[in-house]
């Protein structure tokens, strides 16, 4: 148990200006509670940061009292990393400010915005960057861990468009970090997820997109899986990097454009966001929907910020959640085989596997360009376990380890950092390859001590 004096507690309060929350206050449970129900954690206090000071002062607090400390900005992480147990967390979700510099296509985001918050500013402009596929992830998180969403086919990973951004280190000093300042540092938290220091402001290249796009989705019964994913594995190198699919199977939910008896029956589904002339959408995508004989479809012209929200209601909070991936090449015959019968299995209504295809942009950078190195993947492959019972735990889990291990010989070996569980420390350096010993010679000058150890850790070398 952690013990700290009442002088101590109050001297935070007074050097604070967002909150400070025990265990006993009104807002605290709602401010330990993280996206992935499956954590239930309780930390000594909650600071929630109104501000750069707040950062600072919560970090030489943790340090001064040897605390553990977890650092929240979206709190949408699977290994639910953003809080810990009897420490300190460090909530960052009051910080939501986004600055959009119209002429300049910059964009300067505080670490609590969601996809959301960055979105509503930034399509204002008819601009975007490269940010995930479900509103409600925290910017912060995402880019750190390397980010790829929607546009990353055209315009790269999440960390090939940050230019610059201010950070907290470990000796609660404030670095502004770039490539002509704190290079190293900079080169490190592109990838190296929260390893380094608490991210206080991001600064990205924007690009003109929207604010509509031609896209939705494209569903067939999974009889036609293995036809149909072998025809999107062929196609997908002819595609401009414009268009941007994604393949999901799972049981169907009851979209409005599937017939009411498609609902609850297994169908791989093909997602599609096309960011070039709304015009040329539908030739675009033709060849896709040629690739089966559909339940259903729903195509056209929406809003950016519409199709960035589309999976928000599969992907609410509250659920339990367990995931495993891997990075991929190419969708062998052998992986589709076994992924159609992890399909015939699911444990749940709410699970899926999906792969989502990047390539393109995120491969014309060297793998020693910034701490991401997966450059060869043109797949990210996601098991995602959901449910909603305590009781089903095993059984979900179990299933996502199944595939997980029956698609291993298919896959790189490397992983999408943001992707592994709590469980998986085994597997931190086959996320970063050959720039790992490179981030703990970062850690080694910014972090020695390990402050930041609460996440998919890069120990410092007196620590291996």
């Amino acid at each position: 148990m952690v013990t700290l004096s009442g002088d101590a507690i109050e001297g935070l309060k007074a050097a604070t200006r967002g909150q400070v929350l025990l265990p006993a206050d009104p807002g605290f449970d709602d401010a330990r509670c993280v996206w992935n129900a499956m954590i239930d954690r309780r930390p000594a206090l909650i600071v929630r940061c109104a501000g750069v000071a707040d950062v600072r002062h919560a970090v030489n607090f943790a340090r001064e009292h040897d605390l553990l400390l977890a650092v929240r900005g979206g709190a949408h992480n699977i290994a639910g990393s953003a809080v810990c147990d009897e420490g300190l967390m460090i909530d960052l979700s009051p910080m939501k400010s986004v600055r959009i510099d119209p002429a300049a296509r910059r964009a300067y985001v505080e670490p609590g915005c969601t996809l959301r918050d960055f979105d509503h500013e930034a399509q204002a402009f008819g601009l975007a960057t490269p940010l995930g596929i479900n509103s409600t992830t925290g910017v912060a998180g995402l880019t750190l861990g390397g980010g790829f969403g929607w546009l990353s086919r055209r315009f790269g990973m999440s960390v090939d468009n940050l230019i610059s951004a201010d950070i907290v280190t470990a000796d609660g000093e404030l670095v502004h970090c770039s490539p002509d300042s704190h290079g190293d540092l900079f080169w490190a938290i592109r990838g190296g997820g929260g390893n380094f220091g608490v991210v206080t402001m991001f600064e990205f290249q924007l690009h003109r997109v929207g604010p509509e796009i031609y896209g939705g989705l494209v569903v067939f019964p999974i009889e036609q899986a293995r036809d149909a994913l072998v025809k999107y594995r062929t196609a997908l190198d002819s595609w401009p990097d414009e268009l941007t699919v994604w393949s999901v199977a799972r049981f169907a939910p009851p979209l409005p454009f599937l017939p009411s008896d498609v609902h609850g029956k297994p169908i791989i589904a093909f997602a599609i966001c096309y960011t070039g002339p709304i015009e040329n959408g539908p030739d675009v995508v033709e060849e896709i929907r040629k690739f089966g004989t559909p339940y259903g479809e729903h195509l056209g012209p929406m809003p950016y910020t519409a199709w960035q929200q589309a999976f928000d209601p599969l992907l609410t909070p509250g659920a339990r959640n367990y995931w495993k991936s891997h990075n991929l090449a190419t969708l062998e015959d052998g992986l589709i085989d076994a992924f159609i019968d992890a399909i015939g299995t699911l444990p749940s209504p709410q699970c899926e596997i999906f792969f989502g295809a990047i390539g393109a942009q995120t491969t014309r950078v060297a793998p020693d360009a910034m701490a991401y190195s997966n450059r060869d993947a043109k797949y990210v492959m996601n098991v995602h376990g959901r449910w909603t019972e305590a009781a089903d735990d095993e059984r979900c889990v179990d299933w996502a380890r199944a595939f997980f291990d029956a698609s291993a010989p298919f896959a790189l070996g490397s992983v999408y950092v943001n992707f592994l569980t709590g469980d998986e420390a085994g597997r931190i350096g086959a996320a970063y390859g050959v720039n790992y010993e490179r981030l703990v010679a970062v850690k080694d000058r910014y972090d020695p001590h390990n402050l930041f150890r609460h996440n998919q850790n890069i120990k410092p070398s007196a620590q291996v």
